[in-house]
């Protein structure tokens, strides 16, 4: 320790003496007398590793004290924590409640998806796309039947892609409503969760009508759809789509306006477009930030050019904005179905190329030519001329990418997904230090994951 001059500190204090951390006061001293010193006789027991960890012990009788860092603490959020949306495990160095940075750790759903599509035939590697977004399942079925039927050169039936587009506009609800949900119930609201989730029941048992599965729908195919609609089933969508608007009111009433739902949300997880766009951001992550980019009107597929609608956009990129946004997509969608419902064409539901698409049932028991056509589809599968295309769509979570390359034979050579939430997951990053702990969980919210396309 540096020692204290009285004389430079205080001039007018002549007689101050020098004193340091050793330096002996004045005053009386205290001395140990012998009946105080006996109880310190006999044998003394030497320094042990023990006593040394805490205190180094030195046999002049001076204790000199140990030099001790404070370190930062690190915190493991997941895979398990309810919170995470997934098998995500965040690494997370905090600072007393401050984040001071987040390392996330991906790879526990890992299925190789990817590489088991190069091994199975087109229609084969079609029931792969649900499992990756398993939130909106149509969605992923439409970017691979796009890419297979732009190798194939082949167009597709007004009445297929009108289907299409109403499929495609249910999963998307479907998305929005469990993830604004979700976010409510993260931000500690359990009510919307119930009424929401009410809602998405009734899209899966729609689902459930027009192929018979609830969640891996395997709906959407190369050429089309598998399958017509059945009979009334636009009037039971109406009347879905109708009740639907008035629980987003509903829900609106009590979440947009709530003043504790406003405090955890605005201002959490803010970033700018300049941002956005050199991390990879799309879909909701970007458009919030007000960049108006959505592929169903820059670079429309599936008939999307027909249909009156809006795209929303935000003004500070933060956690509030994006919840505002996909409330605001999620009646957008309402306004594509109800048009969908009322210009749905006639015809057929897929192409009438028979080395492309299976035979209906019926077909198939009365012609000896469509069996034999359904046998070989099955057994080989088609082939697709060599070439290579990327085509990406607007799913509810942001641009699925598919770059798939075909060497003529019935399998692809190479198959990559780019996922809607991958690059949005490694933006966390970026995006969670000065966070506090508890604005993690809805930062992840609202960045809107799904493990099923981030692991492959």
């Amino acid at each position: 320790m540096q020692f204290l001059k009285g004389n430079v500190l205080l001039p007018s204090i002549k007689h101050l003496r020098y004193f340091g951390a050793s330096a002996v006061l004045n005053g009386k001293r205290w001395l140990p007398d012998v009946n105080f010193m006996k109880q310190f006789e006999g044998v003394a027991l030497y320094a042990t590793p023990e006593m040394e960890k805490y205190a180094k012990v030195y046999y002049d009788g001076r204790v000199k004290p140990i030099e001790r860092k404070l370190k930062y603490m690190w915190l493991n959020f997941g895979p398990q924590h309810p919170a995470a949306h997934g098998v995500l495990r965040l690494i997370l160095e905090l600072d007393g409640e401050y984040v001071l940075r987040a390392d996330p750790h991906i790879g526990f759903l890992h299925r190789a998806t990817e590489k088991l599509m190069e091994y199975k035939h087109y229609n084969q590697s079609l029931p792969f796309m649900d499992r990756l977004d398993y939130v909106s399942t149509m969605c992923n079925e439409i970017g691979f039947a796009l890419a297979v039927e732009k190798l194939l050169n082949i167009d597709v039936p007004p009445r297929a892609q009108a289907i299409r587009v109403l499929m495609s506009e249910l999963s998307r609800v479907a998305n929005h409503l469990l993830n604004v949900s979700g976010t409510v119930l993260d931000a500690g609201g359990i009510t919307p969760f119930f009424w929401m989730c009410e809602e998405r029941e009734k899209i899966y048992e729609l689902f459930e009508r027009v192929c018979g599965a609830r969640v891996h729908n395997a709906y959407i195919r190369v050429g089309g759809v598998s399958q017509d609609i059945p009979i009334g089933y636009l009037d039971d969508v109406h009347e879905f789509c109708m009740k639907l608007g008035e629980r987003c009111d509903e829900t609106e009433d009590l979440v947009t306006g709530n003043r504790l739902y406003y405090e955890r949300t605005a201002g959490i997880g803010a970033f700018s477009a300049h941002d956005a766009i050199n991390l990879g951001f799309t879909g909701p992550m970007l458009r919030c930030t007000g960049v108006k980019w959505d592929l169903r009107i820059t670079h429309p597929y599936i008939g999307y050019e027909m249909y009156d609608f809006d795209v929303p956009v935000g003004t500070f990129g933060d956690s509030y904005d994006r919840h505002l946004l996909r409330c605001m997509e999620l009646r957008q969608s309402l306004r594509i179905i109800n048009q969908v419902i009322d210009t749905m064409p006639e015809g057929e539901v897929k192409t009438d190329d028979s080395k492309v698409t299976m035979p209906s049932r019926a077909e198939m028991k009365t012609s000896m030519e469509a069996l034999i056509h359904h046998f070989k589809l099955c057994t080989e599968g088609y082939n697709v001329p060599p070439g290579a295309t990327y085509t990406s769509t607007e799913c509810p979570k942001g641009e699925l990418g598919i770059y798939m390359v075909a060497d003529g034979t019935s399998k692809p050579y190479r198959v990559f997904i780019r996922p809607c939430s991958y690059l949005h997951l490694a933006g966390l990053a970026v995006l969670s230090p000065r966070m506090m702990l508890a604005d993690i969980s809805i930062l992840i919210a609202t960045i809107d994951i799904v493990f099923g396309d981030i692991d492959r």
